[in-house]
């Protein structure tokens, strides 16, 4: 978990704790973006700048960590580090931060339709990713949750769409560690009891291992 949310941990630290007069200097050194702008708004652009890179760069970090340490990189890491590559980029490039709040909404979206797809033609894409979390597990289980899982990868990305639409920065930055993480984690435990009513023993495995990285 620390490898996959870790990353967010970084985001969340450098937008809120760093600096701000460091911060707007570090950007005016680079880019002439912040000129002409008022404080309040360089802050802001600087926040999105040095924050995004610091996810960029702790993203990275975590996926080498994952590979060196456990030995691979799971499949949903894979999933959102290229993702986080890629908009934090563009963000990072253009100056804008809508590019790295659009990312979730694509990150949550893939894996509901990957999910959706297993579900509807009955092939256990997540009983394959997740299998040792859930050992006993039967057939059944593994279809309910992944049709759980999918739903919920549905919601989620409506809401980060809502979120990231209709409030600031560094709301939408709150979100995502005080918000979607509890919620994430929220929901795996909410399909415990259903999950032991399908064959997963007590002790076997609580919450799954493996929960989508931010």
């Amino acid at each position: 978990m620390a490898v996959d949310y870790g990353p967010l941990l970084v985001f969340f630290l450098v937008n809120f704790l760093a600096p701000a007069g460091p911060m707007v200097r570090l950007v005016a050194r680079f880019s002439s973006v912040l000129n002409g702008m008022d404080q309040a708004g360089a802050l802001v652009i600087a926040r999105v700048i040095c924050a995004t890179t610091a996810f960029v760069i702790a993203t990275v970090i975590a996926i080498i960590v994952s590979r060196v340490k456990l030995g691979r990189v799971s499949p949903m890491l894979w999933i959102s580090g290229a993702l986080v590559i890629v908009f934090g980029g563009l963000t990072v490039y253009f100056h804008d931060p809508r590019f790295i709040q659009m990312k979730p909404t694509i990150v949550y979206a893939t894996f509901a339709a990957v999910l959706f797809f297993g579900f509807v033609t009955g092939r256990p894409l997540l009983e394959g990713l997740l299998g040792t979390a859930y050992p006993g597990l039967s057939a059944l289980g593994w279809r309910k949750l992944t049709r759980n899982w999918a739903v919920f990868f549905v919601a989620m990305a409506l809401l980060n769409e809502v979120v990231w639409r209709n409030a600031g920065w560094d709301f939408w930055v709150g979100f995502k560690l005080w918000g979607a993480i509890p919620l994430t984690l929220g929901f795996a435990m909410a399909n415990i009891p259903m999950l032991m009513r399908h064959g997963l023993q007590a002790g076997d495995g609580a919450v799954a291992e493996e929960l989508p990285p931010e």
